[in-house]
């Protein structure tokens, strides 16, 4: 199945998001409708609404080739860690979206055990495609290997899992092309927030609002700082044992953590 031809989708729907999300409908529960599934990626950093110029924007996607680049990866990828088959489904990012084109240059990803979703704008570059693609199918891959449900996942597992998959992205493609927020802190900042935040909270669930304040910075906690420390974690039991990304895909959230002073 792997890459779909969502540019075929856009140059009839474009203009009508909403109409676009009717065909994903056999992705999610039988009771979604086309507008909440439009809802739930508009917070992931899918497009709300056309720019002006939709037209030109469109024909700039396709002329970047952005399409075939994500095949390639995929077949590259699926081939390295043995993962599985899924979906790609790639639409254009919302550039009204402030935070998203300041903090992540126009680009964002979600990942699912049985799909991938990639929204790009036209001001990104091949390798930056990679890299957003190798984070979220790293994400694939390792939903489908690692034991627990993520439904039953708690902050040390939601921050390996994003730490597993940004070193993948540096081990592929270079610390240029990792995301922003593994630059944020030096490390005596992240093996602080290690011990005083997250390791005390490793339990918490992730429904749980400590999860996601920890998660993603919110409340008193800095910005990004669960993503941050599990990159911090994954980094130092990479640099420590010499294991690739591939190794790390099954591997219990606890060996990692250990590696580090105050697990």
């Amino acid at each position: 199945m792997t890459v779909i031809r969502t540019d075929k989708w856009l140059l009839h729907s474009y203009k009508k998001p909403a109409e676009l999300c009717q065909k994903l409908k056999a992705q999610f529960p039988e009771d979604a409708r086309a507008s909440d599934i439009h809802q739930h990626l508009i917070a992931h950093g899918m497009y709300q609404q056309p720019p002006k110029d939709d037209d030109e924007w469109i024909k700039n996607l396709k002329e970047k080739e952005i399409w075939q680049i994500v095949r390639e990866e995929e077949q590259k990828l699926r081939k390295l860690w043995h993962g599985p088959d899924v979906p790609i489904f790639i639409f254009p990012a919302d550039p009204n979206n402030r935070k998203l084109q300041h903090e992540q240059n126009g680009k964002s990803g979600l990942a699912f055990p049985d799909k991938v979703f990639l929204f790009v704008s036209r001001e990104n570059s091949a390798n930056e495609i990679r890299a957003l693609f190798t984070h979220e199918y790293n994400h694939v891959c390792r939903l489908n290997s690692y034991s627990k449900s993520m439904n039953d996942y708690r902050l040390l597992d939601t921050i390996v899992l994003e730490g597993t998959a940004e070193n993948a992205v540096r081990e592929r493609l270079g610390n240029q092309y990792t995301a922003g927020w593994t630059a944020y802190y030096p490390n005596a900042q992240l093996e602080k927030l290690w011990k005083h935040a997250v390791y005390p909270n490793r339990h918490a669930a992730i429904s749980s609002r400590i999860h996601q304040d920890i998660l993603y910075g919110h409340r008193f906690f800095p910005k990004m700082a669960g993503y941050c420390v599990g990159y911090y974690l994954v980094k130092n039991y990479i640099e420590a044992t010499d294991v690739t990304s591939v190794d790390l895909l099954d591997m219990e959230p606890e060996t990692i953590m250990e590696q580090t002073d105050g697990g």
